[in-house]
């Protein structure tokens, strides 16, 4: 039985709806919560995944890259000549040159001392131009007279000896050269004479300052190939000695082959046996062509009278004589080779008031019409640089 007031104060007591209430509230609290650290534990998981990934993708790329470098570095350098762009500047055709060329004159048109220095430094280069490829001017050349009348440019050797003659010390005294230096005269006059020079009056030619007479000995027939001693050789050569002149000797050949050219050298030595000792002077090999006529020699090559010479010359010098080879330009320029006869004394001809002949020479017939007493006629004249005598 209850008391009196005991439902009241039941009525104050937790009664299982607020019991049932707290436990709703707190399991969902709980359930928020667990939702709440659950949802950061994703994020967390999350991130980690993403951040995993983003190293990967990284490592990925750096491994790409080092591949690419290796890669370059075993492949071939780049040249500047490689590249495609090169092709874009093709050369310059020579349309193109003279273009430019003319584009440049034009413009300067119109500026009278500009004009007129290019027309000048144009000349000048032209004229530089043309001197260098002229033989006239280059000082490479020497012009020779052929016998047919024609010119030709030859080359000058560097090998061969020049001449060193200085020709402002050249004077004529009675129509005769002299060499002069400091004053004095250091060469010889003298001609040479044959039986074609007539008779002879040797006292006058000395009188008339002559110092020496070449006389031709002989010669060998152009067409019949026989040896003959001169008609006047014996008068000539007594004569010389006689009014007290230095005596030299030539030899007129027509040899073909060298046995030829020893038999003449043994022919001339055969002759002068008994005037050895009134030979101061050389004793010349004169070849060479005819005129208005065919020669013996004409089918001789180069190699074959330089070979010829040689043989007379070296059986001149082995009788004890001075061994000389005389020619004219054209002859000792163009019909021998002088590369080989460098050993021997020249005889130059050429009829010329300078002789232009490039190679050193030991005598020169200048004049082959001149007037000395003596001698009726032309006269050969001739000057020596070199004392045979004295030797």
């Amino acid at each position: 039985m209850k008391l009196p007031g005991e439902e009241e104060a039941g009525g104050g007591g937790v009664g299982p709806s607020l019991i049932y209430m707290v436990i709703g509230v707190s399991a969902f609290v709980l359930i928020v919560l667990f939702a709440v650290f659950k949802g950061n534990d994703n994020k967390r998981g999350g991130s980690e995944y993403l951040q995993q990934v983003q190293e990967q993708k990284e490592e990925e790329v750096k491994q790409e890259e080092l591949a690419a470098a290796e890669e370059a570095e075993a492949k071939p350098k780049l040249r500047a000549e490689d590249l495609d762009f090169w092709d874009m500047y093709p050369e310059e055709t020579e349309e193109e040159a003279a273009q430019e060329e003319a584009d440049k004159a034009a413009a300067t048109t119109g500026n009278p001392y500009t004009e007129k220095a290019e027309r000048e430094k144009e000349a000048d280069r032209q004229k530089e131009e043309e001197q260098l490829n002229d033989p006239a001017t280059d000082g490479k050349h020497t012009l020779v007279t052929n016998r047919d009348g024609s010119e030709e440019w030859v080359l000058i050797s560097p090998y061969l000896t020049k001449n060193t003659f200085d020709f402002t010390k050249m004077e004529d005294k009675a129509g005769m050269k002299r060499y002069m230096e400091n004053g004095r005269k250091t060469s010889y006059v003298g001609v040479d004479i044959s039986k074609h020079t007539g008779k002879v009056n040797f006292s006058s030619l000395k009188a008339a300052g002559v110092d020496y007479v070449m006389i031709r000995l002989g010669s060998r027939g152009y067409s019949t190939g026989q040896i003959t001693l001169d008609e006047n050789f014996k008068e000539n050569i007594e004569g010389a000695i006689e009014a007290q002149l230095d005596v030299g000797i030539y030899f007129y050949s027509q040899a073909i082959s060298q046995d030829e050219a020893v038999q003449e050298a043994n022919f001339v030595a055969q002759n002068l046996e008994p005037y050895r000792a009134h030979i101061k002077y050389p004793v010349a090999f004169n070849m060479g062509f005819v005129s208005n006529d065919k020669s013996r020699i004409e089918g001789l090559s180069r190699e074959d009278k330089t070979a010829v010479s040689i043989s007379f010359l070296d059986a001149v010098g082995a009788s004890g004589y001075v061994p000389m080879v005389y020619g004219d330009k054209e002859w000792l320029l163009k019909e021998v080779d002088l590369t080989k006869l460098q050993d021997y004394d020249v005889w130059l001809s050429q009829e010329e008031e300078i002789p232009d002949y490039p190679y050193r020479y030991a005598m020169w017939q200048y004049n082959t019409d001149g007037v000395l007493n003596g001698i009726d006629g032309g006269a050969d004249l001739n000057i020596c640089f070199v004392s045979y005598s004295e030797r």
